[in-house]
């Protein structure tokens, strides 16, 4: 199983609305990161607006894939975007991974 953490910076002036979108993410969104991988996903959100993503899986590649897919991330995607500085596009194309040096199980 891979680990995976990502970073993003959400705009400072869209931080409340960002934190009330996922108070109540689409169902339709959350069956289809199940579905294609996205296993233990976290977000994490500082004050400053720096975003820490984690999530477990198989084949982070493939599960990017597969979501990218799926008509609702298209939509979540386009809904996202304006949350989010210094990236043009979707947010889901801006999830690089942090190279993990010491994990403790």
């Amino acid at each position: 199983m891979q680990r995976v953490c990502f970073l993003l910076k959400v705009r400072p002036d869209r931080l409340a609305e960002y934190r009330e979108r996922h108070r109540d993410v689409w169902p339709e969104m959350r069956e289809a990161l199940s579905r294609t991988g996205w296993h233990n996903y976290s977000l994490f959100l500082r004050d400053d607006g720096l975003l820490v993503g984690y999530l477990e899986t198989e084949d982070f590649e493939a599960a990017k894939k597969a979501m990218a897919e799926t008509d609702v991330n298209a939509r979540w995607q386009a809904e996202m975007a304006p949350f989010f500085e210094d990236i043009d596009g979707r947010p889901d194309e801006h999830k690089v991974p942090l190279e993990e040096i010491f994990h403790l199980d």
